[in-house]
């Protein structure tokens, strides 16, 4: 089993979903410790990644990455747009001129994603970023069971567990940081959005399998 272009799609447009499904949400995480635009900014970029896969369909997962990442550079504002763009263009160019993944290129192509986005963001665990989201992720995936749903599953799971780990956290960086201890009690919108990417992953690899 693989991520061919098509599943790779799928997962952005299920990802795209799932946001506006918890757009409300995600803007009221972020009205707590933040800017109140997280859930405006995601619907509005994943919604464009979306567009920019249906108006020139990828032949390799390099050109579905830059495709995905540069949409997300250029309509998600602050801190996200930079840092998921990251994410989804070193997961292309891991993938480089491949027309799939397999489970341990996926494995690779999310690892290279993290690491992109961790260089840029310069944010580590317990920071209270999305990086507690996807680092657990991350790791469950390349830890997990050697069929892919499976350890998309696992993904999924950690990373929604890392979310939910990051609401006692004192914010030490971007916005929220300023808020110091008052930032803790709230959820990070950023690691919120990243549980709903490896949830899409997940359901995604579902849909590949069935």
């Amino acid at each position: 089993m693989a991520f061919d272009i098509a599943a790779l799609g799928r997962w952005v447009a299920l990802f795209r979903d799932r946001i506006s499904d918890e757009q409300e949400r995600l803007t009221a995480l972020d009205s707590a410790i933040g800017d109140a635009d997280h859930g405006a900014n995601m619907a509005r970029g994943t919604a464009a990644a979306v567009a920019k896969l249906e108006s020139a369909t990828p032949t390799t997962v390099g050109e579905f990455g830059k495709a995905v990442g540069m949409a997300l550079v250029s309509t998600v504002g602050g801190a996200s747009g930079p840092l998921y763009g990251t994410f989804f263009l070193r997961f292309g160019a891991s993938g480089g001129d491949g027309a799939e993944l397999d489970g341990p290129a996926l494995a690779a192509a999310l690892r290279a994603g993290l690491e992109g986005v961790v260089s840029r963001g310069k944010a580590e665990p317990g920071d209270k970023t999305m990086i507690d989201a996807m680092a657990p992720a991350v790791d469950a995936f390349e830890a997990g069971p050697s069929d892919l749903v499976s350890a998309a599953r696992s993904a999924a799971q950690a990373a929604r567990a890392g979310s939910d780990a990051t609401e006692p956290l004192v914010a030490r960086k971007g916005r929220a940081s300023y808020l110091g201890e008052r930032s803790a009690g709230h959820l990070d919108p950023g690691s919120v959005s990243t549980a709903l990417l490896f949830e899409a992953l997940a359901a995604a690899a579902e849909e590949v399998s069935a």
